[in-house]
């Protein structure tokens, strides 16, 4: 193997004499496996090109035997060559044989070969191969070794992407007939109407350059490009300066991903060994979109695009080339298609002709979405083969409201949706005039309704929905957005903020909430079988009181002189919460002695979202706690043992069935005898028919989500509980999976307006 970056250059420099040369595709394939051998010193270089249907297949090989070409097919996750492509990452097997995984191949004559080193051809952040070597003794391959590999595969996936060596029709299809109309399924992200004209969002640039003879020369390249770029990125947020909170914080953040030494570092190692400056970027994007794919956190997850983004903009400067739909004339009415989308991307469109963005990924949190919320663009994420079935210039209407795509609609579904354009904007003006009319009910009933928040854009919801408060701010998103733990000080401003926008309404903050598919970028931990019943939230913070007693301390200094209300979350038992409970006590003594300014008064409580905490009910109220707060999502999830996020079963099981509702009816009643206030936020206080069974089963606090605040609030202007209240209580009894039918029926027979 090379000793050092003289012979990965070397190396590199002979593969580029051989893709520079002429013959077919395989041709060249078979020379580049032979040279690969060779140049590393390895008994066995081959490689394996993706097919349809996740398969795997030998397309060229030193070493092995040639009569396994085209023949040895293998799954992906089947075998060490499966478990490269399943996971995107190298593996480096010193005794292959003995390796769990291992998959023994007899058509290959691999029987000499003990030692495997092997690592994922990647391209447009997908799995395209598998690149690996071999050798008969037991070898342990060392770092610099496994880098050399991935340098050399970057370079083979770009000769494989160029020679095509698998036909198109493999890769993708495209469903039904162009010309006709298409109804397409996905989810909003931001819900709304537009109607407009479909546009691609190209971003990628094709780098042609891949290798470079003076690095000296690529990294000053580099230096120059970064320096435009971060100007360009400045020049943006100053034109944005206008527009206030989270929005804007966005696009520090996204500013501060720019200054990030990692990736600017990760790019620069790659240039050393011989790749251009454009090269090594697309590499370092290419690597890290793959590895993303199996990280099941979704803000690290959504973080990629803003990275992408950057990658993107970086080429630009590097090559002066690709250019999107943005820099072109538009239509005056636009549908952005896209794979993803970064914030600054979003905001490189006219926002006044922007009607609607599909995209073929996407989720709710990514920054892009924060930035279409705050430009009320409607935005469908999750639309499979989106560029496969809606063309440019295509008419196109995106019904945010139902997470549907309509492509070359008729000009009477195209009329019915401009009406329906309409509709929304009277609707929203309807709501916006119930503002400020309290939420009582016909029969006299007040229902306190409080908005959840976690960014600082969310905190403008109070005063636009006419809240009674905050019955909900996450605070982990703040840690979330940061590459380090943020500082007591920074909270203290940042809880600060929060409470001076909230005026005199209260709010609640729950303490950080990180661990199972929240992970801190910054934190390193062991891998776990299921992470969402693991090391997480309170678990996490109790094991690291000095992380909870700082972040208690900064809301402690942010609340002088007006209440403070926090909850802990995920507590399972009475002694989780004394423990939490007894990190408050030692730093409102703390801030006393150091002459803070103290709160006017302290709340403390919990969320309740653990079942085994029902159980624990009792002994806790009468251990002072001073308000539950009921996490109705996770209390679903755990008590079905369903995880809402998997498509598979997340309908199968329905809060509004009889032991969910009975499950709610016992907490509720404790809570009530104990004269402790109780409150549901979570997804089951957004939606009007499960708000209206909450309400007959006598919740008074509801938190839900800004969008649904006017709908519950009609909902409840139009209902009578005495009236309702008796029929919610004749079906907790019934052996129904969902009275969900029922329910609806009745709200429709006695005039309740669901939205």
């Amino acid at each position: 193997m090379p000793k050092g970056e003289k012979d990965a250059r070397r190396l590199l420099g002979r593969l580029r004499d051989v893709m520079a040369g002429g013959g077919g595709a395989q041709d060249r394939l078979n020379r580049v496996v032979t040279l690969i051998a060779q140049g590393l010193g390895t008994d066995v270089c081959s490689c394996y090109v993706m097919r349809a249907g996740e398969v795997l297949e030998l397309f060229a090989t030193e070493g092995l035997s040639q009569d396994a070409v085209h023949q040895t097919r293998m799954r992906v996750g089947e075998g060490l060559i499966g478990e490269i492509a399943a996971k995107a990452q190298p593996l480096m097997a010193a005794d292959a044989w003995s390796h769990p995984s291992f998959s023994y191949r007899p058509e290959t004559g691999e029987d000499v070969y003990r030692s495997l080193a092997g690592v994922p051809l990647i391209r447009g952040g997908k799995v395209i191969g598998v690149l690996a070597v071999q050798n008969k003794d037991n070898r342990d391959y060392q770092d610099f070794e496994q880098e050399v590999l991935e340098t050399v595969a970057m370079v083979l996936s770009e000769l494989l992407a160029g020679a095509k060596l698998v036909h198109e029709h493999e890769l993708g299809t495209v469903a039904g007939n162009a010309v006709l109309p298409l109804r397409l399924e996905g989810a909003t992200l931001n819900p709304g109407i537009g109607v407009g004209i479909a546009v691609y969002h190209q971003p990628e640039v094709h780098v042609t350059r891949l290798l470079a003879d003076d690095t000296d020369s690529e990294l000053a390249r580099l230096r120059d490009a970064l320096r435009e770029m971060r100007r360009s990125i400045d020049s943006m947020l100053a034109e944005q300066r206008h527009l206030a909170g989270e929005y804007t914080d966005v696009l520090e953040t996204f500013r501060m991903f720019a200054e990030d030494k990692g990736w600017v570092g990760r790019i620069t190692e790659h240039i050393k060994t011989g790749l251009s400056a454009e090269a090594a970027v697309r590499k370092v994007d290419d690597d890290m979109r793959a590895r993303m794919a199996q990280v099941s956190d979704p803000y690290l997850r959504e973080r990629l695009h803003d990275l992408e983004d950057l990658a993107n903009r970086l080429l630009r400067h590097l090559t002066g080339d690709g250019s999107t739909a943005a820099m072109s004339d538009l239509p005056d009415h636009v549908i952005l298609i896209c794979r993803s989308l970064g914030p600054a991307e979003l905001l490189d469109y006219d926002p006044s002709r922007l009607r609607g963005v599909i995209m073929e990924e996407g989720s709710p949190g990514m920054h892009a979405v924060i930035v279409a919320k705050a430009l009320d663009i409607p935005v469908i994420g999750q639309v499979p083969s989106i560029f496969q079935r809606v063309a440019p210039l295509d008419p196109v209407v995106v019904d945010g409201e139902h997470g549907q795509v309509f492509a070359r609609p008729g000009e009477d579904v195209r009329g019915a949706f401009l009406d329906g354009v309409k509709a929304r904007q009277q609707r929203r003006a309807f709501y916006h005039a119930l503002k400020d009319k309290p939420p009582i009910t016909r029969d006299g009933k007040r229902i306190k309704l409080m908005i959840n928040a976690g960014l600082m854009m969310d905190m403008g919801n109070l005063a636009e929905t006419g809240a009674d408060g905050v019955g909900l701010y996450r605070t982990e998103i703040p840690f979330m957005a940061r590459s380090s733990l943020p500082s007591v000080d920074s909270q203290t401003q940042l809880y600060g903020k929060v409470l001076e926008m909230a005026g005199d309404k209260p709010v609640t903050f729950r303490t950080l909430d990180v661990g199972g598919d929240k992970l801190l970028p910054y934190w390193q931990r062991a891998s776990e079988d299921n992470p969402a019943l693991g090391w997480r939230s309170i678990r996490i913070t109790l094991d690291r009181p000095a992380i909870l007693r700082a972040q208690i301390r900064a809301l402690i200094r942010a609340s002088g002189g007006r209440e403070l209300r926090v909850m802990f979350p995920m507590v399972a038992n009475v002694a989780e919460y004394r423990a939490a409970r007894a990190l408050v006590d030692l730093e409102l003594v703390r801030e006393a002695a150091r002459g803070t300014r103290p709160p006017e008064r302290v709340r403390v409580g919990t969320m309740l979202e653990v079942p085994s905490l029902v159980w624990h009910l009792p002994a806790l109220l009468k251990d002072g706690v001073d308000f539950v707060s009921i996490g109705s999502n996770d209390l679903m999830q755990f008590t079905f043992a369903s995880d809402r996020g998997n498509p598979r079963i997340a309908g199968r099981y329905d809060p509004l069935s009889p032991p969910a509702l009975s499950l709610l009816k016992r907490i509720l009643d404790l809570c009530n005898v104990a004269a402790v206030p109780v409150s549901l936020c979570g997804e089951m206080a957004s939606r009007p028919l499960e708000a209206l069974a909450l309400a007959a089963l006598g919740f008074r606090f509801l938190s839900l989500a800004a969008p649904g605040m006017g709908p519950v609030k009609q909902m409840l202007l139009s209902t009578d509980l005495s009236e309702v209240k008796p029929y919610v209580m004749s079906l907790l009894d019934q052996p129904d999976v969902s009275v969900r039918s029922k329910l609806r029926t009745f709200a429709k027979d006695h005039g309740i307006e669901l939205a």
